[in-house]
């Protein structure tokens, strides 16, 4: 465990069940007027090939797969998953850098991930939890998403949905995602409380 130091910077992490809303919540935020120069765009490492219309190191830091193994010995990276047989993480030196600066991050990760990063930087890391209105909506938003997927896999979706709300205890906040506008505002109140606290 590293020694903890003290940053100016806040990271954001948001989690929630498939469906909940949580992408797109990060992405509204972003988009709002006096926010958007105090929060830099984390960018993460990725082992997939690079699309034509994407940028080294705008939209990811294009990495091998020994590169990745590489930056994981070093303990270089602050946590990761694996999705469709490519590696995605978060690097520990620009999340450092971009703290150290005073800016703030907003992450949508897993809990294992939320955790991690909690576990590292404990009094930098504020978790928000995005929850549906209900179990049936959140059903209803999975059926919707995934339209062609087997029945199969929107029963696993779900049973790990019904997992992820159990764990949301972990978390400072909580917002319930009824309604879009009320959930981004609900949003905004919490990183300007949260970036009051850490001034103080």
């Amino acid at each position: 465990m590293q020694k903890k130091k003290k940053y100016k910077g806040l990271i954001f992490v948001i989690s929630g069940p498939s469906g909940s809303g949580k992408t797109t919540l990060r992405k509204k935020l972003l988009q709002k007027k006096g926010l958007r120069k105090r929060f830099s765009n984390s960018i993460s490492f990725t082992t997939r090939p690079k699309r034509s219309a994407e940028r080294q190191g705008k939209d990811y830091f294009f990495i091998s797969p020994e590169e990745f193994l590489k930056q994981q010995r070093a303990k270089k990276i602050l946590e990761w998953t694996k999705y469709l047989g490519y590696y995605y993480a978060t690097p520990r030196d620009f999340v450092e850098g971009e703290l150290k600066k005073g800016k703030h991050l907003i992450l949508c990760l897993d809990i294992k991930g939320a955790l991690r990063i909690k576990r590292f930087y404990p009094k930098n890391t504020v978790l928000i939890f995005i929850l549906p209105p209900s179990l049936k909506a959140l059903q209803n938003r999975i059926k919707g998403r995934c339209n062609k997927t087997k029945k199969e896999e929107i029963r696993e979706r779900l049973k790990l949905a019904k997992e992820e709300l159990l764990a949301s205890r972990h978390y400072e906040h909580s917002i319930i995602n009824r309604k879009l506008p009320d959930a981004v505002r609900r949003l905004k109140e919490i990183v300007l409380k949260e970036r009051q606290n850490i001034k103080a």
